[in-house]
């Protein structure tokens, strides 16, 4: 079987070496050695010079919501994973959707202005599998009209932008760190805020509110990671740039096997180091979309629909129309990506799908 990804599993022994440190300190949570020492490999190898560690990378999304805008609108994209949506639904904030650049496929900068009313907030946008958005425009829009930015980069480990780390914009970025992602810790996320302020809230907000054992600085939730999500990271944390590598490779096969005639990519920004976390190819129409998802499956190869539906129609919004990220949504399909991916099953893949579009 062919799925849509595959975890990458750090050989085990690598793994147990954490455990033994975590089993001699008798620590299994609330900020021990391994979630330290975690964070700070992760700010050298990101070249970043703030993180906190989550247990999942929703959570980040949330806890951003509550202190930025706490109610209100929020100007969004429907072109994403669904707890971007759920998330501000969640915060009993109002999702006011903007509709996508075709070819980018993150939220429209050009048609940003004309959502915003005097209920907007915040500008909640996703960085589309690791393609960033238009940081710089999204920036000034923000200033002008004094509105916080929130980044969803679920996607974006390892991505630098304009020679700097994705995570650098934005009042608040998020990240996701599922099994599925091309770093994970099992489950778990991150939040990044260069505000020192904020970053303080952050911090209280992401443990109940404590100021110690006894005190409170306020509201809070737990998003506090483990030990042992945390072991998982640092044994997968020194394979990342072979896992890249590796991905990196099988985006080059599809590049340069499948039949460009009926099918269309996504196109990444200019000046970008990607990370090669998903390849979605686009579909002429969803007819064709599953006829060649089924002749994926009866092979027993299991590409995924990222991202369907488009969430503005999700029945527990109000319904916007966005008519690109509605026709997009209905004909993207993401292929199988991930380290260990030999050849003769790239091969399979593109021969079903070219054979298919015929």
């Amino acid at each position: 079987m062919i799925n849509v990804t595959k975890t990458f599993f750090p050989p085990l022994e690598e793994y147990n070496t954490y455990l033994e440190k975590v089993w001699k300190n008798e620590w299994l949570t609330n900020r021990g050695e391994m979630v330290i020492n975690l964070e700070k490999k992760l700010q050298k190898k990101l070249k970043i010079d703030n993180i906190l560690l989550t247990t999942n990378g929703t959570l980040p999304i949330q806890i951003a919501l509550k202190l930025l805008v706490d109610e209100g609108e929020v100007i969004t994209t429907p072109f994403s994973y669904v707890a971007t949506t759920s998330s501000v639904i969640w915060q009993n904030c109002t999702p006011i959707f903007v509709d996508i650049h075709p070819e980018y496929l993150t939220i429209d900068e050009t048609k940003i202005e004309k959502a915003i009313t005097t209920k907007t907030k915040c500008i909640l946008a996703t960085h589309v599998f690791g393609n960033p958005c238009n940081v710089d425009e999204i920036e000034k829009i923000a200033k002008k009209h004094s509105l916080k930015v929130i980044y969803d980069a679920a996607h974006c480990f390892g991505v630098e932008y304009n020679n700097k780390s994705i995570f650098k914009y934005g009042d608040i970025s998020t990240c996701s760190f599922h099994a599925t992602k091309v770093f994970h810790t099992g489950e778990g996320g991150a939040i990044f805020c260069s505000d020192e302020e904020l970053r303080h809230r952050v911090y209280y907000s992401h443990n109940f509110g404590h100021n110690g054992p006894l005190d409170f600085h306020g509201l809070g939730i737990n998003a506090k990671i483990s030990e042992l999500q945390a072991a998982m990271g640092l044994s997968v944390l020194p394979h990342f740039d072979n896992i890249v590598q590796s991905r990196k490779k099988a985006v080059e096969f599809y590049d340069d096997n499948l039949n460009w005639n009926n099918l269309r990519k996504i196109r990444l920004r200019d000046n970008l180091k990607w990370n090669y976390s998903y390849y979605p190819i686009f579909f002429d129409s969803e007819e064709i979309l599953l006829r060649v998802q089924s002749k994926l499956n009866q092979n027993n190869i299991y590409p995924r629909r990222y991202f369907y539906p488009s969430l503005n129609t999700l029945n527990y919004v109000k319904y916007q129309k966005c008519e690109v990220s509605e026709g997009l949504s209905k004909t993207v399909l993401c292929l199988p990506l991930y380290k260990g991916l030999e050849n003769e099953d790239l091969k399979l893949i593109v021969d079903i799908i070219n054979t298919s579009l015929c």
